[in-house]
């Protein structure tokens, strides 16, 4: 497999295939790759392994994904309201959780740690319940309209108040980096279901607000296109419109409602066209594959990203 230079590429792909930390990492080696993620699913046994390899320069960390290392907490995983929790003990245990990401990826040489921040709470998945309706009947569909007109009025209400507790988690964790040196980015990632925060505009409100800080946006490809086709905000107007620091990328295709798979190999159009700016201008470039993605695919697209980068860069 090809040098894959810079980019970087997420344990998510293979870490269930592996309990031992050495042979997760030899095994994304083998497809070119010099930098992974460390995902939210490492654990403390993995590391055990994993850290020779990077004392030793065998592979790089690009950044960590938070709570990092994965902890058996329900209450702060990645599907949780994290920095915007309304019991303030909660919120200062999520903020504490997030200075340990910084401290190992700060270790670890990692140039950002992935933040999912929170989200609005609701007694039930409501995101799960949309998009049954949305493959079954369809975005258009009267009961797919009705159930996201509740979820957006609750979203809406709720929303400012949630922004408001994750300013302040994030104003923290910007004083905790500050206050050691670090020299380490926040990212903020827009998230794959519609509850979660935050969108584009949520990024824009929070970024402006914390303005030379470390904390920039993390841009999931995947779930932003996600959110557009449910109708959450409009990808790519609020993307070249609004002033977002970018902290990094996640690089995956959705396909419907569909994540983590091998831009154009598995979706066979050019739609991908329109984020390779977006990933030119990236400081961290992370493939976030699913395990379904054959090593042959994931060369097989990374090599059109790397064509279609040089012919828009006029190289080629």
């Amino acid at each position: 497999m090809r040098n894959k230079g810079d980019f970087s590429f997420s344990t998510c792909w293979n870490i269930k295939r592996h309990r031992e930390g050495r042979a997760m990492l030899e095994e994304i080696l083998e497809l070119g790759f010099q930098y992974v993620e460390l995902n939210y699913n490492v654990t403390r046994e993995h590391l055990a392994t994993i850290e020779p390899m990077i004392e030793s320069g065998v592979i790089g960390v690009s950044s960590v994904h938070h709570a990092f290392p994965f902890i058996e907490d329900k209450d702060f995983d990645t599907d949780s309201p994290m920095l915007g929790f309304e019991d303030e003990d909660k919120r200062r245990r999520a903020v504490e959780l997030l200075k340990q990401s910084v401290e190992y990826a700060v270790r670890y040489g990692a140039k950002a740690v992935v933040v999912h921040p929170g989200e609005v709470p609701f007694p039930d998945n409501i995101d799960a319940r949309l998009k049954e309706i949305y493959k079954t009947e369809g975005r258009s569909s009267e009961a797919y309209s009705a159930l996201w007109r509740t979820m957006l009025e609750q979203r809406q209400y709720q929303a400012p108040q949630n922004l408001d507790r994750i300013h302040r988690s994030l104003e923290e964790i910007s004083e905790f980096i500050e206050r050691k040196g670090y020299k380490v980015a926040i990212g903020i990632e827009t998230r794959a279901r519609c509850y979660q925060m935050p969108t584009l505009r949520e990024a824009e409100w929070l970024t402006s607000r914390l303005k030379g800080s470390p904390v920039g946006l993390w841009y999931d490809i995947g779930h932003a296109m996600m959110m557009d086709r449910m109708g959450l905000y409009d990808n790519l107007r609020d993307l070249r419109e609004l002033d977002l620091p970018l902290a990094g990328v996640h690089i995956h295709e959705t396909i419907g409602l569909s994540d983590h798979w091998c831009p154009y190999v598995h979706s066979g159009t050019d739609e991908f066209d329109v984020f390779l700016d977006t990933i030119h201008k990236a400081p961290v470039r992370v493939y976030e594959l699913k395990s379904a993605c054959l090593p042959e695919e994931i060369e097989l697209s990374h090599t059109q990203i790397i064509n279609k980068l040089l012919v828009m860069e006029g190289q080629a």
